[in-house]
């Protein structure tokens, strides 16, 4: 029996996220994903988008679980995991051109965010693209139910987490010269959004 980490999340999401990524990562070639955590999420886009290489990155303590999923599924442009924490500018020094992270901005604190995107304006390149899946506050309102019952369930368990406001991000993005060119609506009440690198 496997003892990979397993996120069943991933395995609800991963379709309507790689609707998403066919078309705005169609004429990408490098992309790095901030956060993999289980890395099923790599194992899972990196075969059907094989023009790509992906870069997996997430803290040291997910790399042994994400090493697990890259070897077992052995896709040839998924590579082994970068250490990344947002706190830490050391990922800053490689060029991307494109970003992915999926249900990372919620579980971060509001500071870890704002270096989450300093980060994102340092490696992306020029006409870069930038993808970012989960659930977002619109107007400073939740969007359901479901994700106000979310965003009681993160704060309970750490304060400094929680659903964020997608005008904020987006003013975070803007800053780092980002414009933002899609809010797409996906399964669960969650989102996608795509800001493109000036």
């Amino acid at each position: 029996m496997s003892d990979k980490p397993f996120a069943e999340s991933c395995v609800q999401n991963r379709a309507p996220i790689l609707a998403v990524l066919r078309d705005v990562f169609a004429d990408r070639r490098r992309v790095l994903e901030v956060g993999s955590g289980t890395g099923q999420h790599a194992v899972y886009f990196a075969p059907e988008l094989p023009h790509l290489t992906w870069q997996t990155a997430d803290v040291t303590a997910h790399h042994a679980g994400i090493r697990q999923w890259l070897a077992e599924a052995a896709a040839p442009n998924v590579l082994p995991p970068i250490a990344l924490d947002v706190n830490d500018d050391s990922w800053h020094r490689t060029r991307y051109d494109a970003v992915f992270s999926a249900n990372t901005l919620h579980i971060m604190s509001w500071p870890e965010v704002e270096r989450f995107f300093v980060g994102v304006g340092a490696v992306l390149e020029p006409g870069g693209v930038l993808a970012v899946y989960g659930p977002f506050n619109h107007g400073g309102a939740y969007t359901s139910d479901s994700n106000a019952r979310f965003d009681a369930w993160l704060k309970a368990r750490d304060p400094a987490s929680g659903v964020r406001d997608f005008e904020a991000v987006d003013a975070l993005a803007r800053a780092q010269g980002l414009r933002l060119e899609r809010d797409l609506t996906m399964p669960a009440n969650n989102r996608t959004l795509v800001w493109r690198a000036q």
